[in-house]
């Protein structure tokens, strides 16, 4: 059973940073393509970051490039999403989710979330100005 878990949301000031995690049980994500995704009240869900099948490529969305970086442990079966210089319109929640439809490795279509069939349950991150 694929299952995705995300930890590490929270408070934090303008400037500060935080490290997500997405546990994976019942699958390898070598795998899948994952995204992260977020979304803030009111708005749409977005695509902001994206590893693709086998780790071959990696994808951010022009909002965090520079500031979010994804890695991952392999022997853990997690992802991270390590977020620097947040600011108050990175308050959202978080998720993380899995596609079996995007199997090459360049994932194309993946800021799109009807390509992610596995979802965790998201975490709320806020940040304070």
């Amino acid at each position: 059973q694929v299952q995705l878990a995300e930890s590490g949301g929270g408070l934090v000031q303008t400037g500060g940073s935080l490290r997500l995690s997405c546990e994976a049980s019942g699958f390898s994500l070598d795998d899948y393509t994952i995204g992260w995704f977020r979304q803030a009240p009111g708005k749409e869900r977005e695509g902001i970051g994206c590893v693709s099948k086998i780790g071959a490529n990696l994808y951010y969305a022009d909002s965090v490039k520079g500031r979010f970086t994804i890695s991952r442990d392999h022997a853990k079966n997690t992802l991270y999403l390590q977020m620097n210089a947040l600011k108050p319109e990175d308050t959202a929640v978080y998720y993380c989710a899995a596609s079996s439809y995007l199997t090459d490795t360049y994932a194309i279509g993946w800021t799109d979330s009807g390509w992610f069939d596995y979802w965790g349950q998201g975490t709320q991150v806020t940040v304070g100005s």
